[in-house]
């Protein structure tokens, strides 16, 4: 079963996502706190990484650039920043795709 890091401050939004995947087959966690990304994709076997921008402790764009300095592992960015200029910041920082909020979670 591939298991998913979702990584999202907004309850709701981080709930909603967590039971989309859940019904749908996968494997899914959720944490809050940018701060301890690393170490949970460290210590998990994580398939997947969902990444708000927004979060406390740190933000997406260092998160990200900090994973691909790390990890070998797939991002997708899933934010309210629907700017072009973060679309291409998140990219270019080694996200995989970037999808805005709000979304459709089919």
């Amino acid at each position: 079963m591939e298991k998913i890091l979702i990584v999202e401050d907004d309850e709701k939004i981080a709930q909603l996502e967590f039971d989309y995947l859940e019904s749908n087959g996968y494997e899914a966690e959720i944490l809050g706190d940018g701060a301890k990304v690393i170490g949970a994709l460290k210590e998990g076997d994580y398939d997947l990484v969902l990444l708000d921008l927004m979060l406390p402790g740190m933000d997406g764009y260092d998160i990200c650039r900090r994973i691909r300095e790390e990890i070998d592992i797939p991002i997708l960015m899933v934010t309210a920043r629907t700017e072009p200029a973060d679309v291409i910041r998140g990219l270019g920082l080694g996200a995989d795709d970037y999808i805005t909020k709000p979304f459709d979670p089919s």
